[in-house]
């Protein structure tokens, strides 16, 4: 039977999985495949494997359940081998490349930080700024104006909207980056003005922590600033 995959570690590691439950709505029991340095955690593929909350969720607790007790190279969600033999394969095929990177990703974690800006403020805060923008506002108000008018003032406010919003971003890196090793950054999108994933040293998370909440008290109402972590290093595995 498939088996599915949810994490890689090095034989040392205290793989204690008693009471841990894996994907599916019955859970098969989590168990170890182990190669000559490293093990991989899996358990059989449920039939009804899905991209679920419930599959996500119980995924990501058995990856933060082992990152408590050491360094793990964290699958992605999904990850299913055909059997015992394909999954120890891989383990001795690639041994040496994963344990140099568990040794890399030892005493580190992953912090996600993701910013958005509130539509109303940043528009507010363009009317304040702009003299252009307010007289483009006066003009179609109330459906005022002309074709051109209206579509000046649009393009007008997603142009100024983006230079706030990659100000911010830039702000919101240069703060961080010197408290991180490394940074994997999402490209930004319309729900988001920053979105990255900083891998830090244990004996920086606090201070990294500190200097996400200052920023975020800094900005206020009008930006949401949102923090996840100390997290398995997902985005560095």
């Amino acid at each position: 039977m498939s088996l599915y995959v949810y994490a890689i570690t090095k034989s040392s590691h205290p793989l204690d999985l008693a009471g841990i439950k894996g994907v599916g709505e019955s859970p098969a029991e989590l168990r170890t495949v182990r190669g000559d340095s490293l093990c991989a955690v899996v358990s059989e593929t449920p039939d009804d494997l899905a991209v679920s909350r419930r599959d996500l969720a119980a995924h990501q607790e058995v990856l933060g359940h082992l990152w408590g007790g050491g360094a793990v190279l964290p699958l992605s969600f999904g990850y299913v081998a055909s059997d015992e033999d394909a999954v120890r394969a891989v383990l001795e095929a690639r041994a040496e490349a994963f344990s140099q990177r568990l040794e890399e990703l030892t005493g580190r974690a992953e912090f996600n930080v993701k910013g958005t800006y509130d539509e109303d403020s940043v528009l507010r805060a363009v009317l304040q700024t702009s003299e252009q923008a307010r007289a483009l506002n006066e003009a179609t108000r109330d459906g005022g104006g002309t074709y051109d008018d209206r579509l000046a003032f649009g393009e007008l406010l997603a142009q100024e909207v983006q230079t706030r919003e990659n100000a911010l971003a830039t702000e919101v890196l240069a703060a961080l980056r010197p408290l991180a090793l490394a940074e994997k950054i999402a490209e930004p999108s319309q729900q988001y003005f920053v979105n990255v994933s900083f891998l830090v040293d244990e004996e920086r998370s606090k201070d990294f922590t500190r200097t996400a909440q200052e920023l975020a008290e800094r900005y206020g109402e009008d930006v949401d600033m949102r923090v996840r972590g100390p997290l398995p290093p997902y985005s560095f595995a």
